[in-house]
């Protein structure tokens, strides 16, 4: 058996999904072969995952979004392959006392974390994006690797999105020489472009605590920002800013795309590679899957979908566990999931499912364990 889960978002990582299937799994079966592969898909929980298949935990104090310091992790394996997780240093959760600041936020303290990452020794970068606070198209990360954005004074412009409206001039060519010589792959499930309707302002800004009127101001910002540095680096700006990725976690995509030549691939399918998944894959007779709610966003690069899609094109089954399904059976046969048991079926109150997630999810798998393995 392998279990091939990500998180349940608010209160279980992907580590503890898989100790509390096993648990119920083994209370059918005793003595079953159980082998786990925690995964993510880029977004939050990226790094737990990488720690959990054997990388080296590391911190580094950086820059918060709001400029307050804040204390960041990033996983780095033997070979020189790094995790980064921009949500570590520029996420939701380091918004004081959870107050938004959607046109000032910055991205400055993931550039920050990106160089700590060098100076440990990576060569290679696997760049998750996902629960940023900020919409600033990755100017702050820019910035904080060396790159220069200033307005018609002469002067760097404000932290954020919203000052992105005074720039006047963009200068990458201070950028730390060390990124020229490192592979950088942006690991993300979210293929916005930068700007427009898709974009990432009028799509994710509302969740950053942006209203129609910030929304309209970031994303005028976002396309000002986006015509200096076509002036400063030439076409490939303006290419970039409609490229698939560009608008994830508020267009640090776009940064990344522009100024560290990153290249984009969905985040579970650049994760299963990261993580070994291939490898547990081709042991495995039977695979389990899940995550916190398996939901149409799930059939759109989460981390379920890949595992299901990479097990049946082994000829493998596969089931998944999950807190709430809101898919039909019919969706989960197209995603190669033959049946979910989900812990809302157990205990129908949400705050007692979440409170009691781990002993439920025991039940779950024991009745999993039933249905396909006695």
């Amino acid at each position: 058996m392998l279990i091939a889960a990500d998180k349940f978002k608010g209160s279980l990582t992907a580590v503890e999904v898989a100790e509390h299937v096993t648990a119920g799994l083994r209370r059918a079966v005793p003595g079953l072969d159980v082998a786990a592969v925690p995964v993510a898909d880029g977004g939050d929980g990226t790094v737990a995952a990488a720690l959990a298949a054997g990388f080296t935990r590391h911190e580094a104090r950086v820059t918060g979004p709001t400029g307050i310091p804040v204390t960041a992790t990033f996983a780095l394996r033997a070979d020189g392959t790094a995790v980064v997780e921009m949500a570590e240093a520029s996420g939701l959760q380091h918004l004081p006392g959870g107050v938004f600041a959607p046109l000032t936020a910055s991205t400055y303290g993931t550039g920050e974390l990106l160089l700590a990452a060098l100076d440990a020794g990576a060569t290679s970068i696997v760049f998750g994006v996902g629960g940023s606070a900020t919409t600033d198209g990755g100017a702050g990360m820019l910035a904080a690797l060396g790159a220069r954005f200033l307005d018609a004074d002469g002067e760097p412009v404000g932290p954020g999105g919203g000052p992105l409206h005074e720039l006047a001039t963009a200068d990458l060519s201070g950028l730390d020489p060390r990124l020229a010589r490192t592979e950088i792959v942006l690991a993300s499930d979210v293929d916005n472009p930068l700007t427009g309707p898709k974009g990432a302002p009028a799509v994710y800004g509302p969740q950053k605590g942006a209203d129609e009127d910030d929304v309209a101001t970031l994303d005028a910002a976002l396309a000002h920002y986006a015509e200096v540095l076509e002036r400063a680096v030439g076409p490939k700006a303006a290419e970039y800013a409609l490229a698939p990725g560009a608008g994830a976690a508020g267009g640090i995509g776009y940064g990344a795309l522009v100024g560290l030549d990153a290249a984009f691939r969905p985040g579970i399918d650049v994760m299963l590679d990261v993580l070994g998944f291939g490898p547990a894959l081709a042991k495995a007779t039977f695979v389990i899957t899940g995550e916190g709610s398996l939901d149409e966003q799930t059939l759109h690069g989460k981390a379920p979908a890949g595992v299901a899609a990479a097990a049946r094109a082994a000829g493998l089954d596969v089931v998944a566990v999950c807190g709430r399904l809101q898919l039909p059976q019919e969706a989960l046969d197209r995603a190669g999931i033959r049946r979910a048991y989900a812990l809302t079926d157990l205990e129908s109150d949400p705050a007692r499912c979440m409170a009691e997630a781990g002993p439920l999810l025991e039940r779950a798998a024991e009745s999993l364990a039933r249905d396909f393995l006695v």
